[in-house]
């Protein structure tokens, strides 16, 4: 078993004193979603510091990135106060912290070294999404990582488009849009707030368009 494994079993077994549904559902999102092994790897090649974690849900995360080392402190915000509090109760002995949020509604962020902002991005609608990307910029001290869905990626976008609205029926989101926008239009605000962004596919083993925008402030 793998350095990441062991740490994504150890987080998801934080959740069974949260109850059947909340560790099964963490539980499969750490074995099936790659974003998760992608951004401990990255995080393994440069540790994140201080994180903010921006629609964090349950914290999963955020206590993956303690557990391995690869935060100092994780601050986590999210609209769903059950969730949050799951993500406590989870993060009990860690340096996790979580505040209630509408992310649709005007923000300011603290410091961090490094913000997420995982899968939030395209539900919402083009005027909030654009103006949380700009506070979330402010907050990010050095880096700044944003998985969203590329709508320009054929039948994966469809999709993914298609699966979203499906699953909108049962597992509501804290926005009512699948709002995917160019990610050379995310990109560009991202190089307007002064940071240099690579793109790389985070879909392995889904038949999802999700791509990770890797954004390195520019400094000197």
């Amino acid at each position: 078993m793998t350095g990441t494994a062991v740490v994504l079993r150890r987080t998801a077994e934080r959740y069974r004193a949260c109850g059947r549904f909340a560790y099964g559902y963490v539980a499969g999102k750490l074995r099936h979603d790659p974003v998760y092994r992608m951004l401990l790897s990255l995080a393994a090649q440069r540790p994140f510091g201080t994180v903010l974690d921006i629609g964090c849900g349950r914290g999963q995360l955020g206590i993956a990135l303690l557990d391995a080392g690869a935060a100092t402190t994780v601050y986590g915000f999210d609209w769903n106060g059950a969730h949050l509090r799951q993500a406590q109760k989870a993060a009990a002995d860690l340096p996790f912290q979580a505040a209630q949020r509408d992310l649709s509604q005007p923000q300011d962020f603290p410091s961090a070294d490094t913000v997420l902002l995982v899968d939030v991005c395209y539900q919402l609608d083009t005027d909030a999404q654009m103006r949380l990307l700009r506070a979330a910029a402010r907050a990010a001290g050095s880096r700044i990582l944003i998985r969203t869905a590329d709508p320009a990626r054929g039948l994966r976008s469809k999709v993914t488009r298609a699966l979203e609205l499906l699953g909108r029926r049962f597992w509501p989101h804290s926005g009512a849009q699948v709002n995917a926008r160019p990610l050379a239009e995310l990109a560009g605000a991202l190089d307007q707030a002064g940071f240099t962004t690579t793109q790389t596919p985070c879909w392995q083993g889904t038949p999802f368009a999700n791509v990770l925008l890797d954004g390195r402030r520019v400094t000197g």
